[in-house]
């Protein structure tokens, strides 16, 4: 009988832990982020930049992001400006957050001198933004970014991503539509070799 009491307890035990753990997943504001971006896995979408001045290297060229590779813990986004095709977003999940790292490369393939800058969110933000304040890494290879905060915005219509330089006043928003899906652009530089 005591037994049996004691397969009670812990079913009812393994039971509870396991409703609460989706619980927690369902209401986790950095996994509903996530989970939103995921959906758009394969696709491309144009873009405008809606701040003004607009960057010397953004105006009269096509922008376009393509959500190019996607695994449980990493998502890769190449962001086309124009023909240049040097810039991926590269988000990924880790215990402290999630990370965003921007991977600049050459037409050749190799990476940028000033690459794999970015940072890690540093609360659970929202389930449709999430803040990425820049990291060490980042103020040790351009020390003028130290203080630059990045924030991406996703919803069922629009990805924003959005650059705060806080030593200035510039700041860059671009915005995609995610209702008209788009031809994918070319691969981004340095992805024939991975």
């Amino acid at each position: 009988m005591l037994k049996n009491l004691f397969f009670v307890i812990l079913s009812l035990f393994a039971a509870t832990s396991y409703a609460q753990e989706i619980q927690e997943k369902k209401e986790n504001p950095q996994l509903q982020f996530w989970n939103e971006l995921s959906k758009h896995c394969g696709k491309a979408f144009a873009g405008k930049i809606i701040t003004e001045p607009v960057p010397k290297d953004f105006q009269d060229q096509e922008l376009k992001m393509h959500v190019i590779a996607c695994s449980d813990n990493q998502i890769k986004i190449p962001f086309v400006v124009g023909e240049n095709r040097s810039r991926t977003w590269v988000f990924t999940r880790q215990e402290s957050g999630i990370q965003l790292k921007h991977d600049h490369r050459h037409e050749d393939g190799s990476p940028d001198k000033v690459t794999m800058y970015g940072g890690t969110s540093s609360n659970t933000g929202f389930k449709n933004l999430q803040y990425f304040p820049a990291d060490q890494e980042t103020a040790d290879l351009i020390p003028y970014a130290a203080g630059n905060v990045w924030w991406v915005t996703v919803s069922d219509s629009t990805f924003t991503y959005n650059l705060r330089r806080v030593n200035n006043d510039s700041h860059i928003t671009v915005e995609f539509d995610l209702t008209k899906e788009i031809e994918a652009p070319e691969i981004p530089w340095g992805w024939g070799e991975e």
